[in-house]
């Protein structure tokens, strides 16, 4: 359950056509700046070139203290709280939450997603109405700067990347100061307890438990 079908509905982000283009989401962390640089470029008139490759929807609401470092896009209705960082390479879909202290780096966030308080989302791609609670955070690189490697059960899948926090899928709640390690994927409609340290696949329609252990939803 680590595709790009598999894990996302291609119908709630602009980054659709995209990532259609891949078969594993982490092969699309590599040209997201060069798109989201193509795309600003075709954007309408709902959408307002504020600074350089900086393009926020008319509807989108922004904190006077947020920083958008370009290039990055910000969709409809979306709100960026007060002290959030948005480094560049960024697209934030419509109706999103970026809130206090959120920091934002070479990702894709799909429609609805909520990234309230004090999140760290880097290198990493988040699905349609996901959400990480409080202070849960994407870790992108090992400790020991070794390439990722994506790991279900026995079979083990090399990214070729240094850099690569999170996949995870559509409808994934996200337990409050819960840490997403390098290479993690979470299938759709999965939870994540609080205070966790996840590594490797989580299947669809789980729940992540203290521990490490792994049920499936009832």
């Amino acid at each position: 359950m680590i595709t790009v079908a598999q894990l996302f509905d291609l119908r709630h982000t602009l980054a659709g056509q995209y990532l259609s283009g891949f078969e594993y989401p982490w092969q699309a962390l590599d040209s997201i700046k060069e798109w989201i640089l193509s795309l600003g470029q075709q954007l309408g008139e709902d959408y307002t070139q504020v600074s350089p490759q900086v393009w926020v929807h008319n509807t989108a609401k922004i904190a006077p203290t947020a920083y958008l470092g370009a290039p990055c896009i910000i969709g409809a209705g979306t709100e960026v709280r007060h002290c959030a960082f948005i480094r560049g390479s960024a697209l934030v879909g419509e109706n999103c939450v970026v809130g206090n202290s959120v920091e934002l780096k070479n990702v894709i966030l799909f429609d609805n997603v909520q990234v309230p308080h004090y999140n760290y989302v880097g290198d990493s791609i988040l699905g349609y109405k996901s959400h990480m609670g409080a202070g849960s955070l994407t870790s992108n690189v090992k400790s020991d700067k070794t390439l990722v490697v994506v790991k279900d059960g026995g079979t083990h899948i090399p990214t070729g990347r240094k850099k690569f926090g999170a996949m995870v899928g559509d409808f994934v709640e996200v337990g409050c100061n819960s840490v997403l390690n390098p290479g993690t994927v979470i299938g759709r409609g999965s939870s994540i307890y609080p205070t966790s340290c996840v590594r490797g696949v989580v299947p669809a329609d789980s729940i992540w438990k203290t521990g490490g252990v792994v049920v499936p939803k009832k």
